[in-house]
This record gives C-alpha cells, sequence and structure tokens, in this order.
C-alpha cells in the first residue's frame, strides 16, 4: 500500500510559478515510475508528466514541455512539479499518481488555479 499527499496548489496570476510537492508513504526505491495528471473543470484527467524514481528520468507532456519540470527527493520521499510561467490553461487539480508491482495509488489533488 502506497499513500500519497499532494500540496502546493494556490491561486497565482498567469505568467507566475508553483511548485508541487507530492508525499509518499515508502521508500521510493520500491516505486516503479511516478506521474503528475491533472484535471480542469469539465473535462477527462491528463497525463502531466512521468519521473523514473531511481534513475529519476523524466518526460512531458507537449502542452507543459519547457515550461514544467519534475522531480524527486529519494532521502525526503517525495516528488515535486515545478511549473512556470503558468497559464490560466493550467487551472485544474493536480494529482500524484505511484506505480507499484502492477497497482496505481493516487494522491487526493491539491487545487492551482491560473487567473488572467
Amino acid at each position: 500500500q502506497v499513500q500519497l499527499v499532494e500540496s502546493g496548489g494556490d491561486l497565482v496570476q498567469a505568467g507566475g510559478s508553483l511548485r508541487l510537492t507530492c508525499e509518499v508513504s515508502r521508500n521510493l526505491h520500491s516505486i516503479h515510475a511516478m506521474y503528475w495528471y491533472r484535471q480542469a473543470p469539465g473535462k477527462e484527467r491528463e497525463w502531466v508528466a512521468t519521473i523514473s524514481p531511481i534513475g529519476g528520468n523524466s518526460n512531458y507532456a507537449e502542452s507543459v514541455e519547457g515550461r514544467f519540470t519534475v522531480s524527486r527527493d529519494l532521502t525526503e520521499k517525495k516528488m515535486y512539479l515545478q511549473m512556470n510561467n503558468l497559464k490560466p490553461a493550467d487551472t485544474a487539480v493536480y494529482y500524484c499518481k505511484a506505480f507499484q508491482l502492477g497497482t496505481e495509488y493516487w494522491g487526493q489533488g491539491t487545487q492551482v488555479t491560473v487567473s488572467a
């Protein structure tokens, strides 16, 4: 079982920055992959970024490439999403997900609102 808790969501003006944090209940070495997703009002949940906890390899959705950076701290058991140059279209609830031994685990989400 893996518990995930997101934090860091806030109201920010367009062009601003935020850093989201996902705290993980277990050692990141035991997790195969971690993800950030987001869901805007009235839309389906969409993938944002992936990171491999061990190697640190990452990839991004085209809509956030060059503006968002995913990272992890193995000691602190945390994953981060640094979001720069935020746009109103980035407004959504952001979720972290962990994949371990064939099972997906989700956090409860954190709200990011970007005003024009």
